[in-house]
Formats: C-alpha cells, structure tokens, sequence
C-alpha cells in the first residue's frame, strides 16, 4: 500500500493543540512575510515582521498582517502603533535581508527603534511618516483602512487583523522590468512551518484554462 492510501491523520482543533505550528502553518505554505515598519506617538520607529500578511485585493490594492496578543500588553507595538498612526509601510524581505529580518523578531523594549538597534538602515516614505527599509527590493506605504480583532478566552490570544491601502510603491533600481516586478531576482522570503523559509528562486508561466475556453468559443472574433 502506498503512503497515500494509507489512512490519514485527523485532528480535532478545537481541542488538539498539536496541530498548530508543525502542521498547519507548513500546510499554508508558502506566506509571504511582513516586514512591517511604523512609528509610535513619540516618532521612534518599529520594524518588526509577521509571517501572517498577505495581499487582499489589487483594485484597490489593499493588504494585511495579523498579530496575536502577547504575553506583556493588551497588543503588539507595530499593531498598536499603526492603528494609531493610521498608517504602516511594507517591506519585502529578499534572501539578502533574512537574518535582518530575524534579528528584527526579537523582542525588545516598546522605545527601542529596531532600525537603530540592529543597524538596519532606514530611507523615507513619500506619503507616509513611517521609514522603510533603504535594502529592500520593494516597498508598499500604506493607510490603515480596518483593523478587526476575534479570539481570545479559552481559545488563545486575541488576534489582531490590520488592513492597509497601498497608496505608494517603492521599487529599487532593477526590479522593475518592461513594467513587471521581477519577483525571481528579489529572491523573496517565505515563512514555511515551524522555524522553516523558504525562498522563491524559480518561476514558471501556464497559462489561464478559461482563456483557452474563450478562444476555442469564440474564434479570432
């Protein structure tokens, strides 16, 4: 019998915690990270990432990182801090950036600037007062649209969802080609389950079935 056939596995989430970390999250694999930079009331900034971020829509361009509630205050500082602000920037962490990115995961006091702490140097934004990342291949500066909270109680941490507005892009000399974000040559990396990456190094085109279907339907018309 092959492995396949063999019989699967079953958990109950609602009450086996082992389904967690080393299996749900490398089941919903590859997710992009979100290195997420913002400021506080006081102008320090906070760079920290989040391997729960994604990209919602593309008209309008919105996306989202999510947060759980840790163990010493009532939210996370770059939640906190973007929902106050209402703002945030988005950095993609290319190979290149990874071990500034984990560096950025350790916790440190709320008045510590991360950029500062871990040499990590900081270019401005156009149309929002938080700083990027100077390194990253692409940056998106965002405004907070809606933040949205669930959980807690017996069933964890709360959980903290911030949506954004891309209303501006940064993209380094050499990523953008013939309009295109050349996403093999950023290299970006991907959180996988448990402490594992992953990096996208190849790509590959196929195109669309239901385009195929409308040229058969339709002709050259």
């Amino acid at each position: 019998m092959s492995e396949r056939n063999a019989e699967a596995v079953f958990f109950d989430t609602r009450i086996d915690a082992g389904f967690k970390r080393g299996v749900f999250n490398a089941i919903i694999a590859p997710r992009p990270i979100g290195w997420i930079s913002t400021l506080d009331r006081n102008g320090r900034a906070n760079l920290a990432p989040f391997s729960y971020f994604n990209i919602v829509s593309n008209l309008p361009p919105i996306l989202m990182f999510s947060c759980n509630e840790p163990e010493d205050r009532a939210v996370k500082d770059t939640a906190a801090n973007a929902s106050a602000a209402g703002e945030f920037v988005f950095n993609l962490v290319s190979y290149d950036l990874v071990e500034n990115m984990n560096f950025t995961s350790t916790p440190v006091p709320f008045e510590v600037d991360e950029f500062e702490h871990f040499k990590i140097d900081k270019a401005p934004s156009r149309l929002v007062a938080a700083p990027r990342v100077a390194a990253s291949p692409c940056s998106l500066e965002c405004k907070v649209i809606k933040v949205l909270n669930f959980g807690g109680g017996e069933r964890g941490p709360m959980t903290t969802v911030t949506f954004g507005e891309v209303i501006g892009m940064h993209i380094a000399a050499g990523f953008l080609i013939n309009g295109k974000f050349d996403t093999a040559k950023a290299l970006p990396v991907s959180r996988l389950g448990g402490a594992e990456y992953g990096v996208c190094e190849t790509t590959f085109q196929m195109e669309r079935q239901f385009s195929r279907a409308n040229e058969a339907t339709y002709g050259d018309a």
